[in-house]
């Protein structure tokens, strides 16, 4: 049940808007969709598994809204799902987890659960804590990994953020070739963080930005003071080699459609893709769109080489960067971010404001 002693005013309607939103419900504004449906028909399984979903898709569940004048939108329950593969639940000790719903053909669980077992730092692959049979269709499995948000919510605010990224990202990719895997499908939508530095006290999974029961807006805390860790995921182009063995793949896959040598009759080799598509995201998400990105100019440019044998292997590439963050000037990790798109005086205004935040922040931690 929702907290009406927490609502905000606004959150309770008048008579003739309650009347609308009980039509609005009655003809199935706020029920439950198919992919939800079939999730719903999973949690018993997934109860005896320790996994707990949503009230929403509990075997009972009736809007909590019913009979109240309280504005669905600010009650957890009305919350739709937005990746029908994908279900936020609730393992045995409260920690929320994601459950992908994945077919047993191919090799994505194989080379998830194999990363899995490789526990070290530079390690930047999702971890598998759990996997087992659709109770609904046994040719698909669940896959229970820890709950994870975009890399990019909530935005990147100074430059040391970008740096952290960027290297996490380099040393994960080593890790990865190291281990003889190439992901096959870099990009932004596969590169997710563990955020729960920035929200201490939770949030929902779905309405990210907002408190587990959404009523409160939360405002994250700073990257820069709260470091994060930064996770490669979704493996289901990925290929694991023999030792030894070719790297040389056909596939016009992924979802990064620059690669320049991408072909589905002439073999490439996997890892120079894996490079040019970490390159061209670096590129696009913060060379393009910041000031004071020079620093990655050189690493980009070798990266994006067209011709595949010219891209240094991963791990020279991280060495490199480090290389070049060893040039920069300690401050400068502290440099607000400042799109390209604002105007010189919309910088200046933003960049004194943001220095003379950081500033007082700094005095708050150090006074007290």
């Amino acid at each position: 049940m929702v907290n009406q002693s927490k609502l905000p005013s606004y959150a309770f309607l008048s008579p003739e808007a309650t009347q609308r939103q009980v039509e609005m419900t009655r003809k199935g504004t706020y029920a439950l969709t198919p992919f939800e449906t079939l999730w719903k028909a999973r949690q018993p399984h997934l109860l005896e598994r320790g996994y707990t979903l949503r009230p929403r898709y509990g075997r009972d569940w009736e809007p909590s809204w019913i009979g109240t004048n309280i504005d669905p939108d600010y009650c957890e329950d009305s919350i739709v799902l937005k990746k029908p593969y994908v279900m936020d639940a609730r393992d045995r000790g409260g920690k929320l987890v994601a459950i992908k719903s994945l077919p047993n053909r191919g090799q994505e669980i194989e080379i998830a659960q194999f990363l899995s077992t490789l526990q070290r730092p530079e390690n930047h692959c999702v971890r598998v804590l759990d996997v087992f049979p659709d109770p609904i269709d046994t040719t698909w499995s669940l896959m229970v990994m820890p709950f994870l948000r975009p890399f990019n919510d909530p935005e990147f605010e100074m430059v040391g953020d970008v740096i952290q990224f960027v290297s996490q990202m380099l040393e994960g990719l080593a890790f990865l070739h190291s281990n003889h895997v190439a992901h096959r499908d870099i990009a932004a939508l596969n590169i997710m963080m563990d955020g729960r530095p920035l929200y201490p006290q939770g949030h929902h999974p779905v309405r990210r930005n907002c408190s587990e029961d959404i009523i409160d807006e939360l405002a994250p805390l700073h990257r820069i003071d709260h470091p994060v860790k930064y996770f490669y995921v979704d493996f289901g182009l990925s290929v694991r080699f023999a030792p030894g063995a070719s790297t040389l793949v056909v596939g016009d896959v992924g979802r990064d459609a620059e690669v320049p040598e991408l072909s589905s009759t002439v073999p490439y080799d996997a890892y120079k893709a894996d490079i040019y598509a970490l390159g061209n995201l670096f590129d696009k998400e913060f060379q393009q769109q910041y000031h004071d990105m020079d620093f990655m100019k050189p690493l980009v440019e070798c990266m994006k080489q067209r011709q595949p044998e010219l891209r240094p292997p991963a791990d020279e590439l991280f060495n490199m960067f480090k290389q070049l963050m060893k040039l920069q000037n300690p401050s400068k990790a502290r440099w607000r971010l400042s799109p390209k798109t604002e105007t010189r005086r919309e910088r200046l205004i933003n960049d004194t404001v943001a220095a003379a935040r950081d500033g007082f922040g700094h005095l708050r931690r150090f006074v007290g």
